[in-house]
């Protein structure tokens, strides 16, 4: 299939990309793929390419993944009526049924095989494989929605150290055997935070930050942490917005480099962010250091 470049340009390419294929190699990266940004299938498959691309060139990819569309779907086939309390999906024992279901079952398995048919080897995790994600009743009013309590990094870095891609569900657990419907951002800022992410990219079904939600040309490519709580004071950011961007600071204060907010649906962001000059979304870091 002809793409309209030539073998020159192509190499032309990929000389540009060395710079930052050296800067990311060995280093540990966290993928946040949130489950409104898994909709078209098409670009789910880019995004398992550009996955599997980074963990060829020695990038130690981790992938955490959402899927709240596919637990509404199932929800809605059962008859169950999704209820929501500051975005937080209320979780009664059925729900996390069909929550643990659907997130460590269904979706999880998917993004496996998908990685593996790309040329990746992957392992799927859940947070309560070895304890993984513990937590603890966040609200009575929420049901069974998970405050994080500890994170037991060792399975993910075991695999890591073997060569894989961990793929995990976001669900926790107690010591009682309880389990838990965990946020997945919340989940992916503890993580990386706990790894010492050199980069945690949060894969949405938005641009990025916005000065105006209905404009996407109003995206800021940046902003520090300071930069980002001045934003939010000033009513920048809101809704939806503030928890993912409460997130992308506790990653920071966690040990996590940078954080990037971005459009999972844009073809090959996650390249475009990691391997050009250009970058994609809002990058979101301390600013008192070098970038």
């Amino acid at each position: 299939m002809h793409s309209g470049f030539s073998n020159a340009e192509r190499a032309e390419v990929l000389t540009q990309a060395l710079p930052y294929i050296k800067r990311y190699r060995g280093e540990v990266v966290v993928v946040k793929y949130g489950g409104n940004a898994m909709i078209n299938e098409e670009r789910k498959q880019q995004v398992m390419e550009d996955i599997v691309l980074l963990w060829l060139i020695g990038v130690r990819v981790v992938l955490l993944h959402g899927g709240g569309p596919e637990i509404n779907e199932m929800m809605d086939r059962l008859g169950k009526k999704p209820e929501f309390v500051n975005g937080l999906r209320v979780t009664d024992r059925e729900t996390m049924d069909i929550v643990q279901m659907i997130l460590a079952g269904k979706v999880n398995k998917t993004l496996v095989n998908l990685l593996e048919m790309k040329g990746g080897r992957a392992v799927g995790l859940s947070g309560i494989d070895d304890r993984l994600i513990e937590a603890k009743p966040k609200d009575p009013a929420l049901g069974y929605v998970g405050e994080i309590t500890g994170i037991n990094i060792v399975p993910i870095a075991d695999l890591l150290d073997k060569g894989y891609i961990p793929v995990i569900s976001t669900i926790g657990c107690d010591a009682e055997g309880n389990t838990y419907n965990i946020n997945g951002d919340t989940a992916a800022a503890c993580i990386a935070g706990t790894l010492r992410a050199k980069r945690l990219i949060m894969m949405t079904d938005i641009a990025g930050i916005l000065r105006d939600p209905a404009d996407p040309a109003t995206l800021i490519p940046e902003v520090t942490v300071d930069e980002a709580e001045q934003l939010y004071r000033d009513g920048v950011i809101s809704g939806g917005m503030i928890p993912k961007v409460e997130c992308c600071i506790e990653a920071i204060r966690q040990g996590v480099k940078k954080v990037i907010i971005m459009d999972g649906r844009v073809p090959h962001s996650i390249l475009m962010e990691l391997l050009t000059d250009e970058g994609a979304g809002t990058l979101v870091w301390e600013g008192e250091t070098d970038k």
